[in-house]
């Protein structure tokens, strides 16, 4: 794409200029390095009093990394390319390694929550067992209703039985990847690679490397490429079947032997990421203060709940592959499982609903 050069003189030539992204980059630049302060300050500590300052200085540092990381994508052609391809993967890295142990924590209390509501239990699961077994009385309708009635109250009774055990499950193998986890941060974080990361971020305060041309290029064009891009993706999703409360292939490879992610999750993935590369692109163009769009607002909460739901099923699946579990507990995986697929589906219909609406409100 060609790219579109001003005027300066022109008075009325009042649009978003590689300047613009040099503003920018440098304002992410220094809360990068205000946010590594902070977390040098709190030492990455689990300690109460250092616990909060600590998770919000990762938060901060991952917010950063991803919109520097972005609009060098974004807006590459105005930046010098070594530089540019360098420094972005760094960063790329740095966000990922740095959102793992939050990642962990919320898949934990999504799931360990969602068999709470699953076991229908009004207390913790462990302690509804013995409840749940001897309540829920047999209905009345002769030998037929009674066997419905008693099959109905033992899937409720392995589900109850088995939650308290698919969540201990859960909860050591989370909490393991967790603490895996926050070891990796640290171990990043004290790494001669990301001390060469902050280096650059540090000149990045200062000093945007810009083309010679960049000063007085337009950003609209490639702002609008990744919007472009964004529509041409969502285009591609079955938003059909989105549409339906309930898509039975979902639950085909969910508990199958092969690990791999879900073949379905990809190309919504794939817009969660290129939906927030508009997002970031939209930051530049209006100097940080993009005025809030609700509709893509929910459009990409929705999208997020998808990722959150499609990782909980992962892990639950995943749970389910356990050698040797009793059969109550893989009956509550599997439930649970096909509760996180349903969330999926959940999400992908709101996701469609938003975008739909969007689609029709652009003048």
């Amino acid at each position: 794409m060609a790219q579109q050069h001003l005027d300066p003189t022109d008075p009325a030539a009042d649009v978003a200029t590689g300047e613009s992204l040099a503003a920018y980059l440098r304002a992410q630049a220094t809360e990068f390095l205000r946010a590594l302060r902070l977390h040098r300050e709190t030492g990455g500590s689990h300690q109460a009093n250092g616990a909060d300052e600590s998770v919000d200085a990762a938060r901060l540092l991952r917010r950063s990394a991803r919109r520097i990381s972005g609009n060098l994508h974004t807006f590459r052609p105005l930046l010098d390319p070594d530089w540019s391809e360098e420094m972005r993967p760094e960063l790329a890295w740095l966000s990922g390694t740095l959102g793992l142990e939050h990642s962990y924590e919320a898949r934990l209390e999504r799931l360990l929550l969602a068999l709470h509501r699953l076991s229908g239990a009004t207390v913790l699961p462990a302690q509804a067992v013995d409840a749940a077994l001897a309540a829920a009385p047999l209905p009345a309708g002769g030998a037929a209703g009674g066997a419905a009635g008693a099959t109905a109250t033992q899937e409720r009774g392995n589900l109850t039985v088995g939650a308290a055990k698919a969540g201990a499950l859960l909860e050591r193998q989370l909490t393991l990847a967790r603490t895996r986890a926050h070891s990796t941060a640290l171990q990043a974080l004290g790494s001669s690679r990301f001390h060469a990361v902050a280096d650059k971020v540090a000149v990045l305060a200062s000093e945007v490397p810009l083309t010679r041309t960049a000063a007085t290029t337009d950003l609209r064009p490639p702002a609008a490429a990744a919007e472009e891009r964004l529509t041409a993706a969502i285009g591609a999703l079955p938003l059909v079947t989105a549409g339906h409360p309930y898509n039975a292939e979902a639950l085909v490879h969910g508990l199958s032997p092969d690990p791999s992610p879900h073949p379905q999750d990809g190309p919504w993935h794939q817009v969660r990421l290129l939906l927030r590369l508009h997002r970031y692109a939209q930051e530049v163009l209006h100097g940080g203060n993009s005025p809030v769009d609700v509709r893509l607002l929910s459009a990409g909460q929705a999208l997020n709940r998808h990722r959150d739901a499609s990782e909980a099923a992962a892990a639950a699946a995943q749970a389910a592959r356990t050698p040797r579990i009793a059969p109550a507990t893989a009956y509550a995986l599997g439930v649970l499982h096909a509760d996180q697929r349903h969330e999926v589906e959940a999400a992908r219909f709101a996701f469609q609903q938003a975008w739909q609406q969007q689609t029709v409100g652009t003048p």
